[in-house]
């Protein structure tokens, strides 16, 4: 079959095998309202649907509209997240919410370059959240659909370098169809998410399999091409866990930038004298070197993170010191109201 030929039937196939097999009762697909679908383009950035999912129900139950996003405290919005990592994209969701507000009558722009600019959205969830939302023609290119068009294409190299990625982009807009546009964007993901996964794909399921050039040949486990490995740092905290008589627990707010910006954790410090410090500089009452606690191992993207908590009980504040919008005391039933970091949530509700 000539190329031309077989691009003009890749939509067609894809669109025949989403109507019997694709996901249709995804929670954001009823309603998909334009402020429904961003939010869970955003979500699923970095996010599997099946963890997302929840999530999101949670998070349009105590925020149902863009309005109510950009009037929510930050706080409340980064516990409502809270769990879900890469917290970066909470905070982007709130301040594209408020240039929104000011700049487009609350509500999301129904133009490319004008959601280009927010906060938060690149050039693919900016064309997902057009196409599902308004059903207008524009290509994708996330995770998935790159690994179902290099494996399809045989398209090598690290799908993520500029070369690539343009090469990538013009097949995604090649295979575009001229209608439902919102089922065709859902049914490339679903494809890649449920079929043309990343280990052990299922191509006897998949409607491609004939014309795909990593399965004819025997390559899907070649294709995409990995990207070239680097060494991972690694890095190491201490973290203190101080608790009151009354079991509350000192809670401090990260800088607005970095690594868990404005999330609530435990005071900090890169090694013991930064701990040592710290304790002399803030509490009253914690004597010796504090409980150890095992090590908690945490890797963020470009590093690993190894923490290192100690535990303290029965202390409290020095006179100079007090509850402030950076340090204060928390009850334990109130840590499900802040936005956490996941592994010093795990670690506070063990007791």
């Amino acid at each position: 079959m000539r190329a031309s030929a077989i691009a003009d039937t890749f939509a067609g196939r894809l669109l025949d095998w989403f109507d019997s097999h694709g996901r249709h009762d995804l929670p954001w697909q009823h309603p998909r309202s334009p402020y429904r679908v961003w939010l869970s383009e955003v979500m699923l950035q970095q996010t599997q649907v099946k963890t997302a999912a929840p999530y999101f129900e949670r998070f349009v139950a105590a925020l149902p509209s863009l309005p109510a996003l950009a009037a929510a405290p930050l706080d409340d919005v980064l516990a409502l997240w809270s769990g879900l990592g890469y917290y970066s994209r909470a905070r982007n969701l709130h301040r594209a919410a408020q240039q929104c507000m000011s700049a487009h009558s609350g509500e999301l722009p129904r133009d490319l370059d004008a959601l280009l600019a927010l906060p938060g959205i690149g050039r693919s969830t900016a064309a997902a959240i057009l196409a599902q939302a308004w059903g207008d023609r524009h290509a994708i290119l996330d995770g998935n659909v790159k690994r179902v068009l290099a494996r399809f294409h045989g398209i090598e190299g690290w799908p993520r370098s500029p070369t690539i990625e343009r090469q990538l982009w013009a097949v995604a807009e090649q295979h575009l169809p001229n209608d439902r546009l919102a089922d065709y964007t859902q049914a490339q993901m679903d494809l890649g998410a449920t079929i043309c996964t990343r280990a052990r794909p299922l191509c006897a399921k998949c409607p491609m399999a004939g014309d795909c050039v990593a399965y004819v040949h025997d390559r899907t486990a070649e294709l995409p091409t990995r990207k070239p490995a680097k060494a991972v740092p690694r890095r190491e905290a201490r973290i203190m866990w101080l608790e009151d008589d009354d079991g509350r627990v000192l809670l401090q707010k990260r800088p607005p930038v970095g690594i868990w910006a404005s999330l609530w954790t435990l005071p900090q410090a890169e090694d013991e004298i930064g701990m040592e410090a710290f304790i002399r500089d803030h509490v009253d009452g914690a004597s010796g070197d504090g409980e150890s606690l095992p090590p908690i191992a945490h890797a963020f993207s470009h590093y690993k993170l190894d923490l290192l908590p100690r535990r303290w009980r029965g202390v409290a504040l020095r006179t100079a010191v007090q509850d402030n919008d950076q340090l204060r005391w928390i009850a334990p039933a109130s840590l499900s109201t802040l936005g956490i970091p996941a592994p010093i949530r795990r670690l506070l509700e063990s007791g």
